[in-house]
């Protein structure tokens, strides 16, 4: 059965309050489809459909959840379950979930645990959640350089077991400090007798405060499934997997889309009040903008009177200026988001962009002024409207590019304000413009 039929068949299931049967197939159920699945319900059959959940279960669940699902789970739960739930998960899994928890009831699950949980989880909560010591997992194995692959090898065999993704192992020095990785399939593949220091790869791992997004990108330019994690002396403290990785640039996406609409709920059935209350204060930005070109117009209403094929075609400026700087706007915050806009080339960026905006500008500006004069039997009003798109595409290009470099400086999320602030210029650019020569040309 595919993930799909099994979640049908989990949900019918639950709504036949057949918790038997749903009991039975929460145990064959991937942990992450159980997690889509508490996503997708309301908060009261949320609930209900957690309890049914083994125990065992329960820990790699809320790994998987959204970060505002999990706290509401975690806060109908006791410090000792929560333990529980997670002494078998890997440590950095276990900290991302302690970290949407109180610092009082943070404390209370720590103290419950044994003592070896605590100590390999209290250094991941010692870093921000959101840099590389956050994401790490101190889950490794370690080896010296001056030792040969076989003894890695029997030493390997000696543990019994490696931690999951692992795909290299650390090589550290007498004193701790990181020097490289050596893949696992060399110690397969090359001499018995040769040494761990002239198999290796020289590498420097990654500092602990490191920030997530641009580890996501170190591991995207460097093709790598782990790297280690070192403090600022360079000593060893652990591991960041790709799927760490994976997780971080899904978060990333999901908060831009979120923020471009000006939403910040991650639970589709948060509280109407949450909900709303974090959704107005973007509508009421949205409304003064709307506002302010209503009062551009307004301007111009005179104008508007004598032509009323104005009211007609305004919407064509304000709506083609809109996207051409929504093009822009989207290279731009993917740019700032990878790390490739700078001081050096964005200069080049602001000067490519508004010639693309030339070059559109002037072929669709052409085919409206046909369409528009043969349409109002005017070729004066195809002109104007013609100039004022040129006008509008260029100040919209412009902006797209400059409004997300300005905002990144001064510390604001472009992917949130970003599009408010260029639907403003674009609107009473657009709207000024063709009015304004409309009024200068047609009507005096």
């Amino acid at each position: 059965m595919n993930a799909i039929s099994q979640q049908e068949t989990l949900l019918e299931a639950f709504s036949a309050e057949d918790f038997e049967r749903v009991r039975i197939l929460l145990g064959e159920t991937h942990p992450s489809e159980i997690a889509d699945l508490l996503e997708s319900l309301p908060p009261r059959e949320r609930e209900t459909l957690w309890n049914l959940i083994a125990p065992a279960l329960g820990g790699d669940v809320l790994s998987k959840v959204q970060d505002a699902v999990r706290s509401s789970l975690l806060g109908h739960m006791q410090p000792q379950e929560v333990a529980e739930a997670t002494q078998d998960l890997q440590s950095d899994d276990a900290a991302d979930i302690l970290q949407d928890l109180p610092e009082n009831v943070v404390a209370r699950v720590l103290a419950s645990m044994d003592a070896q949980n605590r100590d390999r989880l209290a250094s991941i909560l010692s870093y921000p959640e959101d840099s590389a010591g956050g994401l790490m997992n101190n889950d490794v194995v370690s080896i010296r350089a001056d030792v040969s692959l076989d003894v890695v090898s029997r030493y390997l065999r000696q543990l019994g077991s490696i931690p999951e993704q692992t795909d290299n192992l650390m090589v550290v020095d007498r004193a701790n400090l990181y020097l490289g990785v050596l893949p696992l399939a060399d110690i397969l593949t090359k001499k018995s007798d040769a040494s761990v220091g002239e198999t290796m790869i020289k590498e420097a791992g990654i500092t602990a405060d490191t920030a997530e997004h641009e580890v996501a990108r170190i591991f995207e330019q460097r093709d790598w499934f782990s790297a280690g994690v070192v403090n600022h002396r360079g000593e060893l403290l652990g591991r960041i997997t790709v799927d760490d990785v994976v997780d971080v640039i899904q978060d990333e996406a999901e908060h831009t889309l979120r923020s471009m609409a000006g939403l910040g709920d991650d639970d589709m059935f948060a509280p109407v009040f949450t909900s709303a209350k974090r959704r107005a204060i973007w509508l009421g930005i949205n409304l003064l903008t709307a506002f302010l070109a209503s009062w551009v117009i307004g301007r111009f209403s005179d104008t508007i009177e004598h032509l009323v094929a104005l009211a007609v075609l305004m919407p064509i400026v304000a709506s083609m200026g809109g996207v051409a700087g929504s093009q822009t706007l989207t290279i731009a915050i993917r740019g700032i988001a990878l790390g490739q806009i700078s001081k050096s080339n964005s200069r080049i960026l602001m000067m490519k962009e508004v010639a693309v905006g030339i070059f559109n500008g002037f072929i669709w500006a052409t085919v409206v002024a046909v369409v528009v004069s043969v349409w109002f039997d005017d070729t004066s009003i195809g002109f104007i409207i013609g100039l004022a798109m040129i006008i509008n595409l260029i100040v919209a290009a412009f902006a797209g590019a400059l409004i997300p470099m300005t905002l990144n400086r001064f510390g604001v999320d472009p992917a949130i304000a970003g599009g408010v602030i260029l639907t403003t210029v674009t609107d009473v650019v657009g709207f000024m413009t063709f009015l304004g020569l409309a009024t200068l040309f047609l009507v005096n």
